[in-house]
């Protein structure tokens, strides 16, 4: 009966609702002493499975966790500050060193346990496809033996839905904190399904990129690899931390089912962690392409200076070798142009045959030397 609530349960699929929709803060009641405004998302107190209270505060909760025996409270926070994290653990004696993580936030996904209350930290992601970039998201855990309470650092995991689909299959709500911590877990892995597909098509457009020459993408190569490394660090803790909770399961329920749908949500994190590991294997594969690629464009634009260069210099040496042989002429001409008196060779009979004479004799010896270096 219960594998079948369970089936039911992982095919529910509410409607989404928009990233940018943010929750309306819960206002504390005036009697409260404290009269500042709750982060408190929703708060409910669930007995057999069905919602039976919706407190506004911390302190109502407990109330009511203590008039009806057997119930599971359930408490989301959105980014709480440090004095509603006191009270929390004021009402459920929380350790404080797991006081402390929450409060400090940015700690790696991991799993403890304090005088029977585990503590959990989860890394949430989504792909958002108008920037193709991955976000991550912090969701602390704490689960006692008669309640849970969630807080969230981040827009991801949308933890309304999970409570709707819970809320819709009571009979599974009833195995109490149990079910819930599945539903939390469940849903932060499926999170990540969107994104392995978001970074296989980045990486599928990288690699087109690369072979196209694109100028930017030895940079987009950088920024990817960047977030499937924080994505691995994300997904790989998870699988000690989903042993852990499976020996708590063990201990706790003696529902076959739960745990094996517990198994199967540890069997989707082994393979999103192989293909995660894949992803960081192929950006450096493609890393190494692209560097070899740049290489030898650079070297084909070298050589084409280089060819460039030497036309060019060729080019200059005839030039040179032209003017030089035209300048001997140019000199004899304008040394005998002078007009000076005490010139001997100005009276001389052959002064000018001798002079075309050794302006040709001149011009011809350059023209042989250049054309034996090849300079014309």
């Amino acid at each position: 009966m219960t594998s079948d609530f369970l089936k039911r349960f992982r095919g529910f699929a509410p409607a989404r609702k928009s990233p940018d929709e943010q929750p309306e803060p819960v206002q504390v009641a005036a009697t409260d002493p404290e009269r500042h405004a709750s982060h408190i998302v929703d708060n409910a107190v669930y007995l057999e499975g069905m919602r039976v209270a919706s407190p506004g505060t911390v302190c109502g909760t407990v109330i009511e966790l203590d008039r009806q025996p057997g119930s599971v409270g359930w408490i989301g926070l959105y980014r709480p500050d440090a004095a509603e994290l006191h009270e929390l653990a004021r009402q459920f004696g929380l350790h404080e060193l797991t006081l402390e993580d929450a409060i400090n936030a940015r700690q790696r996904p991991k799993v403890e346990q304090y005088d029977g209350i585990t503590f959990l930290v989860l890394k949430a992601a989504r792909y958002v496809d108008e920037t193709e970039t991955v976000e991550f998201g912090e969701l602390h855990l704490f689960v006692g033996p008669n309640f849970v309470i969630t807080l969230r650092h981040a827009e991801a995991p949308d933890l309304r839905s999970v409570r709707s689909r819970l809320e819709a299959h009571p009979q599974l709500l009833a195995r109490g904190t149990d079910a819930i911590l599945y539903g939390i877990l469940d849903a932060v892995v499926d999170g990540y399904r969107p994104v392995v597909e978001g970074l296989e098509n980045d990486i599928a457009e990288i690699e087109a990129q690369v072979f196209d020459g694109h100028r930017n993408v030895s940079r987009r190569i950088y920024e990817l690899t960047r977030e499937v490394i924080e994505f691995q660090l994300a997904v790989l803790p998870l699988a000690d931390l989903l042993d852990t909770v499976k020996e708590t399961f063990d201990q706790n329920t003696d529902d076959p089912a739960l745990r094996q749908y517990l198994r199967d949500v540890a069997d989707h994190v082994a393979r999103v962690s192989e293909r995660v590991d894949r992803f960081r294997q192929l950006l450096r594969d493609i890393l190494t392409v692209n560097a070899t690629l740049v290489a030898q464009r650079q070297n084909d634009e070298m050589q084409r200076v280089g060819v460039a260069s030497n036309l060019q210099a060729d080019q200059t040496r005839k030039i040179s070798g032209w003017a030089a042989i035209l300048f001997a002429p140019s000199l004899i001409g304008s040394l005998y142009g002078m007009n000076f008196r005490n010139m001997p060779e100005l009276e001389w009979f052959y002064g000018y045959p001798f002079s075309i004479a050794l302006m040709i004799a001149v011009s011809g010896a350059l023209y042989v030397i250049f054309r034996k270096r090849d300079w014309i």
